[in-house]
């Protein structure tokens, strides 16, 4: 039997997919429509390194752990407690070290079990009252990428809420040098392992003789497959990314638990972002129903003033953008990751990536989807996944 495995999209999701088929023995092919690999994951070019809108890895994970074992995210750096003193809420207007206790006290009751078939909203401010309600859907902005977390399940909120708050040193990494070094080190693994690569490469049909896993978007595994089920809801937001001068009156981050926006100064955590005596920031403001990404700037510049103060004068480097349909799937009422566009699509073709049937939280979606289509394409021509 030959073991060939065809890797449609070069992203995260494909890249995993291909490092885990090779490894498993097959001999895979990447097509990339781009020119260049990592999708999502890449990062812009120096001087200012900064991802496509505010990523960040968890090392509570099994995304991170199956990174980790094979070298692709060290060195990294975890916040200090220095670092974690810079740390802001937005609540009510104004700044804050913490956050309000209605919503400190709401995430203590850690044993509860939300349910999927109602919203958020309803389901909070019965539980917590309408307060610890209210700041829980600014931090599930921060998460979700969306201006309205209270319409989502209820168990689909909580569960990221739980998972950002958990009560121990914070489980979020800096992988020195930001996501492309990350990504530049899958591709290197698949080089080793003889995957081969074919950027520029546009597919409009699925190859015939070969397993095939589609790891793009929705909308592209959409056109390709002709299958017009595809479809989940995702968020919106308006993107800022800054680099300016270094000033430590600058926050590390902010929480806005007035409109779910958030601003990390990534260049805190990792000074090789950014020129020396730079910063880079990122800032993200989910936009509401029909909002321009004019209006939604405005409301991500008030935040700017007050993480980074003063922060006008001291830019010498800017980019926005908006994230429509790319921010992960995001469950509604009645719905759960189980529901989402399933992995197997029958005829030897899977899907993977951040808005189909696989658990985890945000790009942990896309890793946990390519390690199942991997897997089972493998056993679809005969090879036995790696450990």
């Amino acid at each position: 039997m030959r073991r060939e495995i065809t890797i449609i999209g070069g992203g995260l999701a494909g890249l995993t997919a291909a490092i885990a088929c090779a490894e498993g023995g097959a001999c895979v092919t990447i097509h990339e429509a781009h020119r260049s690999l990592g999708g999502r994951a890449r990062s812009t070019a120096a001087p200012y390194i900064a991802n496509d809108g505010p990523h960040v890895f968890y090392s509570d994970g099994a995304p991170w752990r199956w990174m980790a074992a094979r070298g692709l995210v060290r060195p990294f750096r975890r916040p200090t407690l220095g670092e974690l003193a810079r740390g802001r809420f937005r609540y009510g207007g104004r700044p804050a070290l913490t956050p309000p206790w209605s919503l400190v006290s709401a995430l203590t009751r850690r044993g509860l079990t939300a349910p999927v078939e109602q919203d958020f909203r309803t389901w909070a401010s019965a539980r917590f009252g309408e307060e610890a309600m209210r700041a829980a859907c600014g931090l599930a902005g921060v998460v979700t990428f969306d201006a309205d977390p209270g319409r989502l399940s209820a168990a689909f909120v909580w569960e990221r809420l739980l998972r950002v708050s958990a009560p121990r040193y914070p489980a979020p990494r800096y992988v020195v040098g930001g996501w492309q070094t990350v990504v530049d080190r899958m591709v290197a693994r698949t080089r080793e392992l003889g995957v081969r690569i074919e950027t520029g490469s546009r597919i409009d049909r699925l190859p015939e003789d070969t397993p095939v896993i589609v790891a793009t978007s929705l909308d592209a595994a959409r056109a390709l497959l002709g299958d017009e089920s595809l479809h989940w809801e995702s968020g919106r937001a308006v993107l800022l990314d800054l680099g300016l001068a270094r000033s430590s009156r600058d926050a590390f981050f902010v929480f806005d638990l007035d409109e779910g926006g958030f601003a990390e100064q990534y260049g805190l955590a990792d000074r090789t972002l950014a020129p020396a005596g730079r910063t880079l920031a990122q800032l993200e403001m989910p936009l509401r129903a029909g909002e321009s990404k004019a209006d939604g700037l405005v409301r991500l510049e008030r935040l700017a003033d007050l993480a980074l103060p003063g922060w006008r004068e001291r830019t010498a480097w800017r980019r926005e953008a908006v994230a429509g349909a790319r921010t992960g799937a995001l469950d509604l009422p009645g719905f759960s990751w189980r529901d989402r566009p399933a992995i197997g699509r029958g005829d030897g073709v899977w899907l993977a990536g951040d808005a189909v049937a696989a658990p985890g939280l945000l790009s942990e979606v896309s890793t946990h989807s390519a390690l199942t289509a991997a897997r089972a394409a493998l056993r679809a021509v005969g090879a036995r996944p790696a450990a």
